[in-house]
């Protein structure tokens, strides 16, 4: 089920419409009550991404809601990318949150599963999982449609919601991969946003063989490695996630590792630009960083236009197009 066809109500949908390449980035709400940091981190981030996405309970931590962080993001002008994961909620929470969200006037989602409680700092938590990804995009489908999860209307209106989905090209399991990309196609996902990406070959293969006839945006995931031993951790605790050992020697070798990772994040932006329709730039604590990439990589800054009357936004086509 695709959303309802409509001038586009968010920066990120409007820019997709235009064939840019777009380019988002990730912030992590705040561990207390003050956001301010998280603020300021995004506030760097004005002009230069479409979307500032944010995190729904990563790797199962604590930390405030992702609608709430995506509201005062919002009252700033941010663009925000609200992640709802299906693992603290059942379908009735989601659906309440995704109703709270167009009334707030978020309307880009990411969708998810969400991260086993296990790996987080509240092991004894009970995950619900309810739902899974698939199934919170179909929901959603339905929402657009005016009818909730049992197909039953909703006498208070339809939503407006501009769904996305996570994949994983270096998934191991090539037909696995496929067929989740489909599923997820089929129920609706707009745009992807990639787990960090360490194999552009494997992106290559995944643009050319599976989301080719798609048509769907893909969001290659950038990240800064920030030394080798950043690096190394990833590799040790992050599922999926193999930096290759030349990158963790340059970072090793350089006299400031945290300029190289920078330079790495940038040449890797350009090896995007010529495999896929986007980047999602993940720079844990160091987001004021990401303006400094873009440049590096030749990323011109995006230029949005204020606000309409109806809510909506739009971006000026930059000098880049969709590959």
């Amino acid at each position: 089920m695709t959303n309802r066809s409509h001038t586009p109500s968010s920066l990120l949908q409007s820019a997709i419409a235009a064939n840019q390449f777009i380019i988002t980035a990730e912030v992590m709400p705040p561990k207390g009550g003050d956001a301010s940091h998280m603020v300021e981190m995004a506030k760097l981030l004005k002009g230069r991404v479409h979307g500032v996405n944010i995190t729904d309970g990563s790797r199962a931590v604590m930390r405030m809601s992702s609608l709430a962080a995506a509201v005062l993001l919002k009252q700033e002008g941010i663009e925000p990318i609200c992640q709802m994961a299906c693992r603290d909620r059942n379908r009735i929470a989601l659906q309440a949150d995704l109703m709270g969200a167009h009334a707030l006037g978020i309307h880009n989602v990411l969708a998810l599963t969400g991260d086993p409680v296990k790996a987080g700092d509240n092991p004894k938590a009970r995950g619900v999982f309810d739902l899974e990804s698939v199934r919170l995009l179909r929901t959603i489908g339905l929402l657009n449609q005016g009818v909730d999860f049992n197909e039953k209307p909703m006498p208070n209106g339809a939503l407006d919601i501009f769904a996305g989905a996570a994949v994983d090209p270096q998934c191991p399991s090539w037909s696995g991969l496929q067929k989740r990309f489909e599923r997820k196609v089929e129920a609706g996902a707009q745009f992807f946003q990639s787990q960090l990406i360490s194999d552009f070959d494997r992106l290559d293969k995944f643009m050319t063989q599976i989301a080719a006839p798609a048509q769907k945006p893909v969001l290659a995931g950038i990240f800064l490695l920030k030394s080798a031993k950043n690096a190394a951790f990833l590799n040790r605790n992050v599922p999926g996630v193999h930096i290759p050992e030349a990158i963790i020697n340059r970072l090793a070798a350089a006299d400031d590792p945290l300029q190289e990772g920078i330079t790495i994040a940038a040449e890797q932006v350009k090896l995007a630009q010529s495999l896929c329709q986007g980047v999602h730039i993940m720079a844990i604590r160091r987001e004021d960083l990401i303006p400094e990439i873009l440049e590096r990589a030749g990323v011109a800054p995006t230029i949005s236009v204020p606000a309409a009357a109806n809510g909506s936004s739009k971006a000026v086509q930059p000098h880049w197009a969709m590959a």
